[in-house]
């Protein structure tokens, strides 16, 4: 009879390493904590560390007769976001990110509710490069192309100019809040690209919770003698609303935060962004910039907690 020797496709690995992956095996969770360890290290000293140190600046306050920040505990600054021109700054920003992520849930409801239940096959990866192409580009580059063709001399005006409605567009500006000399600098044309770049993050998360919702039930509704708005109003909506809640989050945050877009398409009335930069950069009130910044991670922490219990975190 022949032996025949058994050879492991293995390397020999020496004793201390095979104690150390024993010690692995037996222990998963040191495995997982150094598998984490880093990344969680980086998060908490670049992130959290520098939210920490900008909660800290908040509650500083600047000397109005040197200049210098006076480093000693206080609250007013936060008195100062209670002045009518702050106020202004950020009820203007809410109420913009409020009708932004409005508009684009009532826009990007059709266009995800045909993806669900109609788009098969080809048709689906064409609605899916359709809706994640304009996300493929600079944001940059997006936002001021949507400044030539809101201009004066772009697009928009050569076409209602060929329709004759220009006289309509001319009435729009006129108005004294949503007007302004051209779409390119108006509260009008900065709210038509706030919805343009961020309406992907509100069809996608819509179009996730529409094909989770089951067919016979839209089938048993109209069996039951229910009308389209009816089963739109008691079965459809409802069942979407989560996805519809996590597509708020994305553009009501983004849109809360966004500096670029006011800046470049805007009127010389400030948003938040803008009133840290100012602050920050121009006028030097670091604990006033702070402050600013401090408002919209509050508002969203509100938003984030009552998401959360609308169940929106499972249609992300």
């Amino acid at each position: 009879m022949s032996t025949v020797t058994h050879q492991s496709i293995l390397p020999e690995r020496s004793g201390l390493a095979r104690r150390f992956s024993d010690f692995l095996w037996r222990h998963p969770h040191v495995l997982l904590l150094i598998l984490l360890g880093p990344p969680l290290l980086w998060l908490g000293i670049i992130y959290l560390g520098s939210l920490l140190a900008l909660l800290l600046q908040s509650f500083f306050s600047i000397d109005d007769f040197s200049g210098l920040i006076n480093y000693e505990f206080t609250l007013d600054t936060y008195k100062q976001l209670l002045i009518p021109a702050n106020f202004d700054i950020i009820l203007r920003t809410v109420i913009m990110a409020a009708l932004v992520t409005l508009a684009s849930a009532i826009i990007a409801f059709p266009i995800a509710y045909y993806a669900a239940r109609y788009a098969r096959g080809k048709w689906k990866a064409v609605f899916y490069l359709g809706v994640m192409l304009p996300l493929w580009s600079s944001y940059l580059v997006k936002i001021y192309a949507w400044k030539l063709i809101l201009a004066k001399e772009g697009i928009v005006t050569w076409a209602l100019a060929k329709l004759h409605l220009l006289w309509l567009l001319d009435a729009w500006l006129s108005l004294p809040v949503v007007g302004g000399n051209s779409l390119s600098i108006s509260y009008t044309g900065t709210f038509i690209v706030f919805i343009y770049v961020w309406m992907p993050f509100m069809i996608l998360p819509i179009q996730a919770s529409l094909e989770r919702v089951p067919g016979n039930l839209i089938e048993a509704s109209a069996d039951l003698g229910g009308n389209p708005a009816q089963t739109f109003r008691h079965v459809l909506f409802p069942l979407a609303l989560p996805g519809i809640v996590a597509g708020s989050i994305f553009t009501f945050s983004l849109t809360l935060g966004d500096y670029i877009i006011p800046q470049v398409i805007g009127s010389s009335r400030l948003f938040i962004g803008q009133a840290v930069y100012a602050q920050q950069g121009t006028a030097g009130n670091i604990p006033l910039a702070a402050a600013f910044s401090v408002v919209p991670i509050v508002i969203m922490g509100l938003y984030l907690w009552m998401a959360k219990r609308m169940g929106a975190f499972d249609a992300l």
